[in-house]
């Protein structure tokens, strides 16, 4: 599914208000039957989600709330997100940092164990085949996520190389948890009402880092695995799926109602006030990481090394600089949409917006897209065309809402 959540679920949610609901349910519901379902599906249902096809899964964008009110609880006081959909998998083995170097951005082997990254896997031209959370568990286990729309090219891109670096004499294996449910948490109270649940001081978890619950307690098992995350405080809990049930009801529990469920809508927002890529829109198989503003995930070491599937093609722009830059941008008028053409001030085309909406927190139109370099710097003047008409817009820096992140003071 492309284009943004936020308008999706704004669409399903006028339609539900002025038309039959029935019908309304036949047209976004038509494939129910052929979807993969949560662990946590009938959950969802039970609570007023409202159920959306998305990358083969069938997913609440909503509950009984709005995607503007519920973004606004879980910046005040906090969300849990079912993000199950997602692909878990792990690489073991000797060789597991040394392979997975050979396809992602980051630094791999600098991490220190219990800590993670964003990173990038890339083509052999440079392009993005997907952005991934990485977290070096050990120093022979690397466990990591991938987006869900693209878990059959990335779990296909890995088997291949897999395959020849184990041809080689290279000791790695790896194992996809689809035995596992994802829960992400986050907001101001995310960490008060997760530390009802454990023992663990979550005080001494800061951003970045990881934690195999082996000295949890009480409802958090040594099965269960978390690690510190987002813009907006909160972590990502994987879960055996026979326990996500309880762990949800438990989290929703000791909030004593203020963290509420939270949909995909309300998530898409979150993601682009935090200024973050969603890959199919910001980030695709044409577009690097030094295009994507993703020049902080590529490691010193592998500057200098390269050693990465498209070395050659990003440490040239990292050297000589991209044609073309991911910026932010303010806007009047509607609010901007994927493919919204950018232009100068006098009307000459400068790039295209990739994701955009109404900020529920700012107030305002927000929106990211590419523009050519030398026209990306913050107060830049453009003119973003919506239905044939031009839209005053002004470049801005990113994140628009301000991060944070928890880390040692």
């Amino acid at each position: 599914m492309r284009g943004s959540l936020w308008q999706l679920g704004q669409s399903i949610t006028r339609r539900l208000a002025k038309a039959d609901k029935k019908a309304v349910a036949r047209r976004y519901y038509s494939t129910e039957s052929e979807l993969k379902k949560t662990a946590l599906y009938d959950f969802h249902v039970a609570n007023g989600g409202k159920m959306v096809p998305f990358a083969g899964w069938s997913m609440p964008i909503q509950y009984k709330d709005s995607i503007m009110d519920s973004t606004l609880n879980c910046r005040e006081n906090g969300g849990l997100f079912d993000v199950s959909h997602m692909c878990g998998l792990s690489l073991k083995g000797k060789g597991s940092v040394a392979f997975l170097e050979k396809l992602v951005i980051a630094d791999v082997a600098g991490l220190p164990p219990g800590t993670g990254t964003l990173t990038v896997f890339t083509n052999e031209k440079g392009g993005a085949i997907d952005d991934s959370v990485i977290t070096k568990v050990k120093d022979d286990h690397i466990y990591l996520v991938v987006n869900a729309g693209c878990r059959d090219k990335d779990l296909a891109h890995i088997e291949e190389h897999m395959k020849a670096f184990k041809a080689k004499g290279g000791d790695v294996s790896w194992h996809i948890h689809d035995e596992r449910s994802l829960l992400a948490l986050q907001g101001p109270l995310a960490a008060p009402s997760l530390q009802h649940l454990t023992k663990e001081d979550l005080s001494k978890i800061y951003f970045g880092e990881f934690n195999i619950g082996y000295q949890w307690g009480t409802l958090l098992s040594h099965k269960d695995w978390c690690f510190r995350y987002t813009g907006e405080d909160g972590f990502e809990i994987s879960v055996p799926s026979e326990h996500a049930l309880d762990l949800a009801k438990a989290i929703l529990e000791k909030s004593e109602g203020k963290v509420r469920l939270t949909g995909l809508g309300a998530r898409d927002s979150l993601r682009l006030e935090a200024g973050l890529c969603l890959y199919g829109n910001d980030m695709e198989q044409h577009t690097t990481p030094v295009e994507a503003g993703l020049t902080w995930a590529i490691g010193k070491r592998r500057r200098a090394e390269g050693g990465f599937l498209g070395a050659e093609v990003i440490l040239k722009q990292l050297a000589d600089g991209p044609s073309i830059r991911r910026v932010g941008f303010f806007s009047s008028g509607p609010p901007p949409r994927s493919h919204s053409e950018i232009q100068d001030e006098k009307g000459a085309n400068i790039g295209e917006v990739t994701s955009g909406g109404f900020s529920p927190c700012l107030k305002k139109n927000i929106a990211m897209g590419y523009v050519k370099s030398g026209l990306h710097k913050a107060g830049t003047k453009v003119k973003i065309v919506i239905r044939g008409k031009a839209n005053d817009g002004v470049v801005t820096k990113m994140p628009f809402v301000p991060t944070k992140y928890f880390k040692p003071s």
